[in-house]
């Protein structure tokens, strides 16, 4: 497994367990343990989101306003060698 496939694996994890949490927070909105692990899941999210998008360029279209065509230029997956 590449460097990038263990980050894009490793922020799909941290996704989900925020979005889990905040599912759970809807019905238990006052349970702070929960509160505290969704901060905790979101910041790790935010971090390996950086450091993938500094390696790698954006993860969608959509974050990429310093450079708007920039996510194009990009190799596609199946362009790369480690495309399977």
């Amino acid at each position: 497994m590449t460097e990038r496939e263990i980050l894009l694996k490793k922020l799909s994890s941290y996704c989900f367990m925020a979005d889990d949490l905040k599912l759970y927070l809807d019905t238990h909105p006052y349970d702070k343990d929960t509160v505290k692990k969704l901060t905790e899941y979101s910041e790790k999210a935010d971090r390996l989101k950086a450091d993938f998008e500094q390696k790698y360029g954006p993860l969608t279209a959509a974050e990429n306003d310093s450079a708007r065509w920039k996510w194009v230029k990009a190799p596609w997956p199946w362009e790369t060698e480690d495309y399977d």
